[in-house]
């Protein structure tokens, strides 16, 4: 059934004419009835970035997803935040209700799915995730609600990483080390999953990885880069050719989309929909 409703919907960021959101979103909007719903980017200098939130609710915008540089700044112009983007302390997407902005952090939950599309149950297992910037907080918090047993935050900036598993103390066993360090390589010879939120190996600058040797880690271990361009980084590249299982930062960036669509519209989106997109704009298919 095709609805004639007209929602409108977009993506906040500065710069944000690369954002993949508007043809993925209106792909499953067109797909699943609805034509007359908007998605449109939306670049928002960020001295304006409270006039954007105003202009969401008199505008009467059902929703919009916020990317970088907002993703911490927005949460003060909001009404309410859910538990799990007060707690990372970024919001990457805005429901609408009436004139009441409530955000949220999907990246959490696409996190999580991931992990769960390839059998990996985070559960009691010891992880080390690389990098202490935005993206590391949403997947440290997705390691501490599944009770892995022991988390390390390896980073170049050894403070920043402290600063972080300070955060999080409460919720989980996590150490901060510097991963130039020994501690930190006998860390890797008991780790079940390893996890790089850094931009390292992101293209264009396809050649870069973090300075960690994959031979320390067990035969099992999972090399999980949360990176979606190119679809196999160095990192991968090097872990599958040591043996290593892999698994890409693709399925996450579907899988928080898909829980950003079921919170504009109270429905699950067709996926395969939304996967043909992204692949086709990242040339993968």
């Amino acid at each position: 059934m095709v609805s004639d409703e007209i929602k409108n919907f977009g993506i906040l960021g500065w710069p944000v004419g690369h954002s993949l959101s508007p043809k993925m979103y209106l792909a499953e909007f067109k797909f699943s009835g609805y034509p007359n719903y908007n998605y449109i980017a939306i670049p928002v200098q960020s001295g304006r970035l409270m006039l954007a939130v105003e202009g969401l609710r008199g505008l009467n915008f059902r929703g919009a997803n916020v990317t970088i540089p907002h993703k911490s700044t927005v949460i003060k112009f909001l009404d309410a935040v859910d538990s799990d983007a007060m707690i990372i302390g970024a919001v990457n997407t805005i429901v609408n209700d009436g004139g009441m902005l409530t955000g949220y952090n999907t990246d959490v939950t696409g996190f999580l799915k991931a992990l769960a599309e390839i059998n990996f149950m985070p559960d009691d297992c010891n992880a080390v995730i690389l990098g202490a910037g935005g993206a590391a907080r949403a997947v440290l918090w997705g390691l501490c609600k599944r009770k892995a047993a022991y988390i390390t935050i390896g980073a170049r900036n050894f403070q920043k990483a402290k600063t972080l598993a300070d955060d999080f103390l409460v919720y989980g066993n996590i150490e901060a080390m510097d991963w130039l360090s020994e501690e930190f390589n006998e860390s890797l010879k008991s780790a079940d999953i390893i996890i790089n939120t850094t931009p390292l190996g992101m293209y264009p600058n396809v050649d870069e990885m973090p300075p960690i040797d994959l031979k320390l880690l067990p035969e099992s271990a999972l090399v999980y880069d949360i990176i979606y361009t190119p679809a196999k980084t160095k990192l991968l590249q090097t872990a599958e050719e040591l043996g290593y299982s892999t698994l890409n930062g693709l399925s996450m960036l579907i899988l928080q989309g898909q829980e950003a669509y079921r919170l504009f519209t109270g429905e699950l989106p067709n996926l395969e929909v939304m996967r043909e997109v992204l692949e086709t704009e990242l040339h993968l298919r």
